[in-house]
Protein backbone atom coordinates (compact mmCIF):
# COMPACT_ATOMS: atom_id res chain seq x y z
CA UNK A 1 0.00 0.00 0.00
CA UNK A 2 3.10 2.09 0.67
CA UNK A 3 3.96 4.39 -2.29
CA UNK A 4 0.91 3.73 -4.46
CA UNK A 5 0.44 6.95 -6.44
CA UNK A 6 4.47 6.36 -7.61
CA UNK A 7 3.25 4.13 -10.31
CA UNK A 8 3.44 5.68 -13.45
CA UNK A 9 0.10 4.86 -14.52
CA UNK A 10 -1.33 7.23 -12.64
CA UNK A 11 0.30 9.81 -14.30
CA UNK A 12 -0.87 8.86 -17.70
CA UNK A 13 -4.30 8.26 -16.56
CA UNK A 14 -4.03 11.70 -15.64
CA UNK A 15 -2.85 12.86 -18.76
CA UNK A 16 -5.49 11.08 -21.10
CA UNK A 17 -8.47 11.92 -19.07
CA UNK A 18 -7.95 15.42 -18.31
CA UNK A 19 -9.67 16.93 -20.86
CA UNK A 20 -12.56 14.43 -20.84
CA UNK A 21 -12.70 15.77 -16.75
CA UNK A 22 -12.69 19.07 -17.59
CA UNK A 23 -15.51 19.09 -20.29
CA UNK A 24 -17.74 16.97 -18.16
CA UNK A 25 -21.46 18.04 -17.50
CA UNK A 26 -22.87 19.53 -15.21
CA UNK A 27 -19.66 20.38 -13.91
CA UNK A 28 -15.80 18.51 -14.12
CA UNK A 29 -16.11 14.93 -12.82
CA UNK A 30 -15.00 11.35 -13.52
CA UNK A 31 -15.38 7.54 -12.50
CA UNK A 32 -12.13 5.65 -12.95
CA UNK A 33 -13.06 2.16 -12.69
CA UNK A 34 -10.70 -0.55 -9.96
CA UNK A 35 -8.56 2.78 -9.25
CA UNK A 36 -6.79 1.16 -6.22
CA UNK A 37 -5.00 -2.54 -7.02
CA UNK A 38 -7.49 -5.44 -5.72
CA UNK A 39 -5.28 -6.66 -3.14
CA UNK A 40 -4.82 -3.33 -1.59
CA UNK A 41 -8.74 -2.11 -1.99
CA UNK A 42 -9.68 -6.19 -0.67
CA UNK A 43 -7.33 -5.19 2.52
CA UNK A 44 -9.10 -1.90 3.03
CA UNK A 45 -12.81 -3.12 2.85
CA UNK A 46 -11.91 -6.10 5.26
CA UNK A 47 -10.81 -3.57 7.79
CA UNK A 48 -13.28 -0.88 7.25
CA UNK A 49 -14.98 -0.71 10.60
CA UNK A 50 -18.45 -2.69 11.40
CA UNK A 51 -21.38 -0.03 10.92
CA UNK A 52 -21.50 -0.73 15.13
CA UNK A 53 -18.29 0.14 15.79
CA UNK A 54 -18.05 2.67 18.27
CA UNK A 55 -15.61 5.02 15.85
CA UNK A 56 -18.69 5.74 14.29
CA UNK A 57 -20.38 9.74 14.67
CA UNK A 58 -24.09 9.81 13.80
CA UNK A 59 -25.22 12.42 11.62
CA UNK A 60 -27.18 15.07 14.28
CA UNK A 61 -29.66 16.48 11.88
CA UNK A 62 -32.79 14.04 10.68
CA UNK A 63 -35.42 14.80 8.51
CA UNK A 64 -35.78 15.01 5.14
CA UNK A 65 -31.89 15.74 3.73
CA UNK A 66 -30.28 13.48 5.43
CA UNK A 67 -30.53 10.56 8.18
CA UNK A 68 -28.32 8.96 10.92
CA UNK A 69 -28.43 5.50 9.15
CA UNK A 70 -25.02 7.68 7.56
CA UNK A 71 -22.32 7.82 10.10
CA UNK A 72 -19.15 9.40 9.36
CA UNK A 73 -15.15 9.19 11.26
CA UNK A 74 -12.87 11.65 11.02
CA UNK A 75 -10.13 10.89 13.63
CA UNK A 76 -7.12 9.13 12.03
CA UNK A 77 -6.29 7.98 15.41
CA UNK A 78 -9.35 5.61 15.31
CA UNK A 79 -8.80 4.36 11.65
CA UNK A 80 -7.04 0.92 11.01
CA UNK A 81 -3.72 1.18 10.13
CA UNK A 82 -4.97 0.07 6.43
CA UNK A 83 -7.27 3.12 6.17
CA UNK A 84 -4.60 4.94 8.16
CA UNK A 85 -2.26 4.64 5.03
CA UNK A 86 -4.29 5.17 2.44
CA UNK A 87 -5.26 8.34 3.83
CA UNK A 88 -1.48 9.42 3.96
CA UNK A 89 -0.91 8.26 0.59
CA UNK A 90 -3.97 10.14 -1.29
CA UNK A 91 -2.93 13.59 0.63
CA UNK A 92 1.08 12.63 -0.30
CA UNK A 93 2.64 14.71 -3.11
CA UNK A 94 2.36 11.83 -5.86
CA UNK A 95 -1.33 12.05 -5.60
CA UNK A 96 -1.69 15.69 -5.61
CA UNK A 97 -0.01 16.18 -8.59
CA UNK A 98 -2.33 13.40 -9.99
CA UNK A 99 -5.10 15.76 -9.05
CA UNK A 100 -3.38 18.68 -10.73
CA UNK A 101 -2.76 16.85 -13.76
CA UNK A 102 -6.19 15.55 -14.34
CA UNK A 103 -8.32 18.89 -13.26
CA UNK A 104 -5.75 21.58 -14.12
CA UNK A 105 -6.09 22.99 -10.77
CA UNK A 106 -2.76 24.05 -9.23
CA UNK A 107 -1.39 24.36 -5.66
CA UNK A 108 -4.05 21.53 -4.34
CA UNK A 109 -3.21 21.33 -0.55
CA UNK A 110 -4.89 18.32 1.22
CA UNK A 111 -6.68 18.38 4.61
CA UNK A 112 -4.87 16.61 7.61
CA UNK A 113 -8.09 17.63 9.79
CA UNK A 114 -10.64 15.37 7.47
CA UNK A 115 -13.42 17.77 8.33
CA UNK A 116 -16.69 16.48 6.73
CA UNK A 117 -14.33 14.05 5.17
CA UNK A 118 -12.69 10.82 6.45
CA UNK A 119 -14.96 7.39 6.49
CA UNK A 120 -18.13 7.20 5.42
CA UNK A 121 -21.08 4.30 5.95
CA UNK A 122 -24.92 3.73 5.15
CA UNK A 123 -27.01 0.68 5.68
CA UNK A 124 -30.58 -0.10 4.65
CA UNK A 125 -32.50 3.04 4.58
CA UNK A 126 -29.87 5.57 4.32
CA UNK A 127 -29.71 8.84 2.06
CA UNK A 128 -28.43 12.04 1.11
CA UNK A 129 -30.43 14.75 -0.51
CA UNK A 130 -28.84 16.99 -2.90
CA UNK A 131 -26.78 19.38 -2.34
CA UNK A 132 -23.76 21.82 -2.46
CA UNK A 133 -20.39 21.69 -0.09
CA UNK A 134 -19.37 23.55 2.41
CA UNK A 135 -16.44 25.65 0.01
CA UNK A 136 -14.50 27.32 3.12
CA UNK A 137 -12.07 25.67 5.71
CA UNK A 138 -12.30 27.92 8.73
CA UNK A 139 -8.94 25.94 10.19
CA UNK A 140 -6.88 25.44 6.68
CA UNK A 141 -8.37 29.43 5.69
CA UNK A 142 -8.55 28.07 2.28
CA UNK A 143 -11.06 27.26 -0.73
CA UNK A 144 -12.14 23.70 -1.36
CA UNK A 145 -12.04 22.88 -4.74
CA UNK A 146 -12.00 18.93 -5.49
CA UNK A 147 -13.95 15.94 -3.68
CA UNK A 148 -12.25 12.62 -3.76
CA UNK A 149 -14.21 9.33 -3.08
CA UNK A 150 -13.58 5.92 -2.78
CA UNK A 151 -15.62 2.91 -2.55
CA UNK A 152 -15.50 0.19 -0.66
CA UNK A 153 -18.39 -2.27 -1.06
CA UNK A 154 -17.66 -5.29 -3.06
CA UNK A 155 -20.63 -6.64 -5.66
CA UNK A 156 -22.22 -3.25 -5.78
CA UNK A 157 -25.46 -3.61 -8.01
CA UNK A 158 -27.72 -1.09 -9.66
CA UNK A 159 -31.19 -2.63 -7.65
CA UNK A 160 -28.94 -1.24 -4.53
CA UNK A 161 -29.06 2.01 -5.24
CA UNK A 162 -26.57 4.01 -3.72
CA UNK A 163 -25.30 5.91 -6.73
CA UNK A 164 -23.66 9.44 -6.51
CA UNK A 165 -26.01 11.48 -8.55
CA UNK A 166 -24.91 14.88 -10.51
CA UNK A 167 -27.54 17.67 -10.89
CA UNK A 168 -27.38 21.07 -12.96
CA UNK A 169 -27.19 24.14 -11.56
CA UNK A 170 -30.26 24.71 -10.96
CA UNK A 171 -31.46 21.70 -9.18
CA UNK A 172 -34.34 20.55 -11.83
CA UNK A 173 -32.78 17.57 -13.32
CA UNK A 174 -30.11 14.68 -13.05
CA UNK A 175 -27.50 14.83 -15.27
CA UNK A 176 -25.71 11.85 -14.36
CA UNK A 177 -24.67 8.95 -12.24
CA UNK A 178 -21.95 6.91 -10.76
CA UNK A 179 -22.57 3.85 -8.86
CA UNK A 180 -20.70 2.76 -5.56
CA UNK A 181 -18.77 0.32 -7.70
CA UNK A 182 -15.91 -1.84 -5.88
CA UNK A 183 -12.80 0.22 -5.74
CA UNK A 184 -13.73 2.55 -7.61
CA UNK A 185 -13.04 6.55 -7.61
CA UNK A 186 -15.23 9.52 -8.38
CA UNK A 187 -13.43 12.96 -8.59
CA UNK A 188 -15.16 15.84 -9.20
CA UNK A 189 -14.74 19.81 -9.01
CA UNK A 190 -16.59 21.66 -6.28
CA UNK A 191 -18.31 24.96 -6.27
CA UNK A 192 -21.94 27.08 -5.02
CA UNK A 193 -23.62 25.09 -8.01
CA UNK A 194 -21.56 20.92 -8.19
CA UNK A 195 -25.14 19.54 -6.49
CA UNK A 196 -24.88 16.11 -5.97
CA UNK A 197 -26.41 13.63 -3.44
CA UNK A 198 -27.16 9.57 -3.30
CA UNK A 199 -30.90 10.57 -2.74
CA UNK A 200 -32.55 7.18 -2.70
CA UNK A 201 -32.51 5.15 0.19
CA UNK A 202 -30.50 1.55 0.56
CA UNK A 203 -33.11 -0.96 -0.33
CA UNK A 204 -30.85 -3.66 1.27
CA UNK A 205 -30.42 -5.33 4.36
CA UNK A 206 -26.86 -6.30 5.45
CA UNK A 207 -25.72 -4.39 2.49
CA UNK A 208 -23.42 -1.47 3.67
CA UNK A 209 -22.57 1.68 1.40
CA UNK A 210 -18.81 1.89 2.62
CA UNK A 211 -16.65 5.24 1.40
CA UNK A 212 -13.41 7.59 2.41
CA UNK A 213 -14.10 10.97 1.57
CA UNK A 214 -10.98 13.23 0.58
CA UNK A 215 -11.22 16.68 0.07
CA UNK A 216 -8.54 19.55 -1.56
CA UNK A 217 -8.33 22.91 -1.16
CA UNK A 218 -6.52 25.97 -2.63
CA UNK A 219 -5.17 29.25 -1.47
CA UNK A 220 -7.03 31.02 -4.20
CA UNK A 221 -9.69 30.69 -6.50
CA UNK A 222 -12.05 33.19 -8.71
CA UNK A 223 -13.35 36.33 -6.93
CA UNK A 224 -16.52 35.10 -9.00
CA UNK A 225 -16.52 31.92 -7.03
CA UNK A 226 -16.31 32.97 -3.66
CA UNK A 227 -19.50 33.56 -1.47
CA UNK A 228 -19.69 33.87 1.67
CA UNK A 229 -19.40 30.67 4.47
CA UNK A 230 -21.35 27.89 4.84
CA UNK A 231 -21.77 24.34 5.99
CA UNK A 232 -23.18 21.95 3.57
CA UNK A 233 -25.80 23.70 1.68
CA UNK A 234 -29.23 21.66 0.84
CA UNK A 235 -30.61 24.95 -1.08
CA UNK A 236 -29.49 27.95 -3.55
CA UNK A 237 -26.50 30.14 -2.45
CA UNK A 238 -27.36 33.92 -3.25
CA UNK A 239 -24.64 36.07 -4.00
CA UNK A 240 -24.26 38.68 -1.20
CA UNK A 241 -21.33 40.95 -0.53
CA UNK A 242 -18.51 39.17 1.45
CA UNK A 243 -18.22 39.70 5.16
CA UNK A 244 -14.57 38.73 6.10
CA UNK A 245 -15.56 38.23 9.68
CA UNK A 246 -17.16 35.23 8.65
CA UNK A 247 -14.56 33.37 6.97
CA UNK A 248 -12.64 33.24 10.63
CA UNK A 249 -11.83 30.17 12.37
CA UNK A 250 -13.91 31.68 14.82
CA UNK A 251 -17.05 30.97 13.03
CA UNK A 252 -16.39 26.90 12.65
CA UNK A 253 -17.39 24.82 15.45
CA UNK A 254 -15.48 21.65 13.99
CA UNK A 255 -12.22 24.00 13.72
CA UNK A 256 -12.71 25.15 17.13
CA UNK A 257 -13.44 22.15 18.53
CA UNK A 258 -9.83 20.25 16.78
CA UNK A 259 -7.53 22.82 18.87
CA UNK A 260 -9.32 22.35 22.30
CA UNK A 261 -10.12 18.85 21.73
CA UNK A 262 -6.15 18.51 21.64
CA UNK A 263 -5.26 20.65 24.45
CA UNK A 264 -7.92 18.82 26.88
CA UNK A 265 -5.42 15.40 26.05
CA UNK A 266 -2.73 17.52 27.61
CA UNK A 267 -4.62 16.83 31.32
Amino acid sequence: MNFLFDNKKYNKLAVDNHSFYIKAKPFPSIQFKNFINKKTVTQLYKDFPKYNNKIWINHKKTGKNINTLKKVAHDERTYPDSLRNIFRELNSKQFLLFLETLTGIHNLIPDPYHIGGGMHVSKKGGYLNIHSDFLWHHKLQLHRRVNVLIYLTPNWKKEYNGALELWNKNKTKKIKEYYPDFGSCVIFNTNTTSYHAHPIPLPKDNMLRRVINLYYYTSVRKKSEIYNPTFTNYGIIKKSKLKKSLFHTKNSFFSEEILNNYKKDAK
